[in-house]
């Protein structure tokens, strides 16, 4: 073969390889449990502030099989980097566009402060997650998103869903410790509403605000909470799917994770897997809980949960 051949052939093969059809063929290693915990940290301290692997890729065009586009909605003092170190390239690896955001960091926020989201008001958090949205769907042509949510990624997003515009445009929406009904993690619901009886909610609230302004809206009985259940918490166009486990440390009781409504199923971990003993942060690396959301995004293609033991973790 003559070289201006050979030159050809090699530009051809090189611009096959960097084509996104190759890029969207690609295969991400999938870690588990401590695995995952541990690349999430790699990742955390060598890549800040890099979307997750297999996520971003604004020339992903959905499939047949999947038409919805995923974005991964990362927890409170999380980001996307380190979230969705097991779920983002599972997700991708089975035929998904992913995208993923970190929200909720005050603007000039310096590093490495600004690594710590989902600080901002959920309100705020959820125009920024809107943007996002309509981005995605901009880049992706798709009509709806499914969203994956863990912790405050679980919650804030409802409240695109219902009050701003959110419910026409998201079709599946799984959370992952979800908190519906707020959390009471260390009595601090009937703490701050000891405050509130006796005048001093209004210092309490100064005080939160000034370092954590999303942090009170957690609490069983917030204002935020009780805005997000008129008229009752889920979105009757929206499909949904709440994995909880008995072992939350964060989520106070954890059963505040249940919607008991018509659109959504509600899953306890060890409910399927006994030996599931997954923390709060847990969840979010946890092979059992990832077969359940591939079967809340793909119900006519399930597979039955494979329980693996996952031991005591944050």
């Amino acid at each position: 073969m003559r070289p201006a051949l050979l030159g050809s052939v090699a530009v051809v093969l090189a611009l096959a390889l960097l084509s996104p059809s190759a890029a969207a063929d690609q295969k991400y290693p999938v870690s588990y449990g401590v695995a995952g915990l541990a690349k999430a940290a790699e990742a955390q301290l060598t890549r800040p502030g890099s979307a997750p692997p297999g996520a971003n890729n604004f020339s992903c065009k959905p499939s047949a099989a999947h038409p919805d586009p995923v974005v991964l909605v990362h927890g409170a003092s999380a980001n996307m980097t380190a979230n969705w170190q097991t779920i983002s390239p599972l997700l991708k690896n089975n035929g998904y566009c992913v995208f993923a955001l970190t929200y909720g960091v005050p603007a000039g926020t310096p590093f490495p402060i600004n690594q710590i989201g989902g600080r901002n008001p959920m309100e705020q958090s959820a125009v920024e997650l809107s943007a996002f949205v309509d981005r995605v769907l901009a880049a992706t042509g798709a009509r709806k998103v499914d969203i994956v949510g863990h912790s405050e990624g679980s919650l804030m997003p409802n409240y695109y869903v219902k009050f701003l515009g959110g419910g026409a445009k998201v079709s599946d929406y799984v959370g992952l410790t979800p908190l519906w009904s707020g959390s009471n993690v260390a009595n601090l619901a009937n703490f701050y509403s000891l405050a509130r009886m006796f005048g001093l909610g209004p210092v309490v609230d100064q005080l939160v605000d000034a370092v954590f302004p999303a942090a009170r809206q957690f609490l069983r009985g917030s204002d935020f909470l009780a805005k997000m259940a008129e008229g009752g918490v889920a979105h009757p166009s929206v499909k949904y799917t709440t994995i909880m486990t008995k072992y939350d440390e964060a989520v106070v009781p954890y059963s505040s994770g249940y919607l008991k409504t018509p659109n959504a199923t509600d899953v306890v971990l060890q409910n399927l897997c006994p030996q599931d003993y997954a923390g709060h942060g847990m969840v979010a690396f946890d092979p059992n809980a990832t077969q359940v959301i591939l079967n809340a995004l793909d119900p006519a293609n399930a597979k039955p949960v494979r329980c693996h033991f996952v031991p005591v973790s944050p």
